[in-house]
């Protein structure tokens, strides 16, 4: 009598998970020095996840609302990455000629429908192609959502950093007319709705405005 060939069954997939409370930032005077800290630019724009989950893509605010019907070029951006499954944290942002990145734009570009062209800077990985990441050192994850980046990705950036010497960093910054910066602990944990791990120092306080009319002045300045 002939025996079946039986083929073991493939095991589940696990899928991203629908929404993580994001790890929040502790604003202080200064970047931390010493080869424990990374720094990264400090962007203006909202944050966002992005949980792909096959065809599946979505955006979610910090409070965990889904935005996707709001930023469809970068869904379809995203689409780019090459991985089955992901749970992404990053900023959605306005991108000046400059490079710099601007909060006003932004709304405005809301406002007037103008989403597509809209980065997404990603700056950690929580989950990757059925495994969840969110407990290995910040490092090793970075270094893992950078392997998924390739020069050439419209709507997409990597949020790049160096180790060391924060007060540099944060000083080269605000030369360069950013916000600040953003340091964080190399050897953490995602720990999400913590202010320790991660801390943001800023250049001086700026805003910017849209003018939309204004009147003369009735006196004179004195």
């Amino acid at each position: 009598m002939a025996r079946k060939t039986v083929n073991p069954a493939k095991p589940n997939r696990t899928h991203p998970p629908k929404w993580i409370e994001p790890q929040l930032t502790r604003l202080v005077d200064e970047a931390p020095n010493g080869p424990d800290w990374l720094h990264e630019i400090k962007y203006d724009g909202y944050r966002m996840h992005a949980r792909i989950d096959g065809s599946d893509i979505c955006l979610l605010t910090r409070t965990g609302l889904d935005w996707s019907h709001r930023y469809q070029a970068t869904i379809a951006a995203l689409r780019a990455l090459p991985v089955k499954e992901a749970y992404v944290d990053g900023e959605l942002c306005a991108v000046r000629a400059d490079g710099v990145t601007s909060f006003s734009r932004l709304q405005a570009a809301m406002d007037e429908g103008r989403t597509g062209d809209l980065v997404f800077f990603a700056f950690d990985l929580l989950f990757l192609n059925g495994e969840s990441i969110a407990k290995l050192p910040l490092i090793d994850r970075k270094a893992r959502l950078e392997g998924l980046f390739s020069t050439d990705m419209p709507g997409l950036r990597f949020s790049d950093h160096v180790i060391g010497d924060g007060p540099a960093f944060r000083k080269h910054a605000c030369r360069l007319a950013l916000e600040g910066a953003i340091s964080k602990r190399i050897d953490s944990a995602y720990a999400s709705g913590n202010r320790g791990l991660w801390v943001k120092s800023k250049c001086l306080n700026r805003e910017e405005f849209i003018v939309v009319g204004w009147t003369d002045p009735t006196g004179s300045r004195p």
